[in-house]
């Protein structure tokens, strides 16, 4: 049996989806994030020592794994019976290994620093917060807001060639991929003036695993249309 450590509203959406689509029998763990620091609770760390999600336990196979492309591969190379992923040795396996590791390698590290940076105000002490203001906005403009826009833009352009991120088949790339791109369309505008951007969110928010997968795993603020956090 696969038990999923599965935090709200974090990247382990990607692994229900996914276990949804091999149509595979699983068992969620659900964990709250702390409402002052929004970070995992420590008790994730008793499943595994970084105490982050996604983690996954496989009790058939005895195996306890984190970090989302690992455990994409792991249930692709062990469940999938050549589901979800493109024949070996063609060019789009490779544009499936590639974007299966970018979402999380070059994708996730900007927008988490846009996230970063946009909190501080609101996190430093009163006396602190304009001069908190100032970094944060020099940061966003100076450096973070252009790299992002850098990878929305090269979302686009890829998604413009071809349906799908590993060529026209829907793959588990895609479901990798969607998290940055439901992130970005919520923090940073990814769909304005994107449509392959708006229309691969609304491909996916229309699958009937991914809706399964919400159900399952509870309320997840970037299911909408668009990837914009309900309102």
């Amino acid at each position: 049996m696969i038990i999923v450590h599965h935090l709200d509203n974090s990247r382990s959406q990607r692994v229900l989806w996914l276990l949804e689509e091999l149509e595979l029998p699983y068992d969620i763990q659900f964990y709250k994030r702390d409402p002052k620091t929004m970070m995992a609770p420590k008790s994730l760390r008793a499943i595994h020592p970084l105490g982050k999600s996604p983690v996954i336990t496989d009790t058939d196979g005895n195996v306890t794994l984190a970090e989302s492309g690992a455990i994409i591969e792991y249930l692709i190379n062990k469940y999938g019976n050549g589901r979800l992923a493109p024949a070996r040795d063609t060019p789009e396996y490779t544009r499936f290994i590639y974007w299966l590791h970018y979402a999380e390698g070059s994708a996730m590290p900007p927008l988490l620093l846009k996230l970063i940076f946009g909190m501080l105000p609101k996190k430093a002490p009163l006396p602190f917060r304009p001069f908190a203001f100032l970094v944060s906005k020099g940061a966003q403009t100076q450096l973070i807001n252009s790299q992002v826009k850098l990878h929305m833009d090269y979302w686009e352009r890829s998604l413009s060639e071809s349906e799908w991120f590993a060529g026209n088949d829907f793959t588990a790339a895609d479901i990798q991929m969607s998290f940055p791109l439901e992130a970005a369309a919520a923090r940073a505008g990814a769909t304005d003036n994107r449509p392959h951007v708006r229309a691969f969110l609304r491909r996916i928010h229309d699958r009937p695993s991914y809706q399964r997968a919400l159900h399952r795993g509870g309320a997840y603020a970037y299911a909408n249309e668009g990837g914009r956090p309900a309102s």
